[in-house]
């Protein structure tokens, strides 16, 4: 066996359901999971409840759980990014930018994201593929 440190289990991707741009993130990155690094949830439901994330508040970013920590907002998306075989040279451009600024941007685009992309009444029904990557 090599030296390679082999992934064991899916990271959970946690979302926000009801966001037309955050459901559009998880399908692409769904396209693009050809190694089905992960396992989606969103942050209204009750994977993100058992993970201890309060559900009072709307969702403002995306996050990855893994290793027993969260990744938030930019830090979560190179993170992603990193784990697509087609995209991850784009990762170690993006980390040049300074993570204050990464953030910022995130932020307003987080702040503005139903405006922009719309908001859904609920969670939308699932392709069977999608299907096979959601948590509850």
């Amino acid at each position: 066996m090599s030296g390679e440190k082999r992934e064991t289990a899916a990271q959970i991707v946690l979302f926000d359901g009801i966001c037309h741009l955050c459901n559009g993130f998880v399908a692409w990155v769904i396209r693009y999971d050809s190694k089905h690094c992960f396992k989606f949830a969103p942050l209204q439901g009750e994977t993100a409840s058992l993970l201890g994330l309060d559900q009072s508040q709307e969702p403002q970013t995306v996050m990855v759980f893994q290793d027993g920590r969260f990744l938030q907002k930019s830090e979560a998306v190179i993170w992603i990014l990193a784990k697509l075989p087609a995209w991850r040279w784009l990762a170690p451009v993006l980390k040049l930018v300074p993570k204050t600024l990464a953030d910022f941007v995130y932020d307003l685009v987080a702040k503005h994201r139903y405006s922009l992309f719309g908001k859904l009444d609920s969670c939308p029904i699932p392709s069977a593929e999608e299907r096979l990557y959601l948590l509850p």
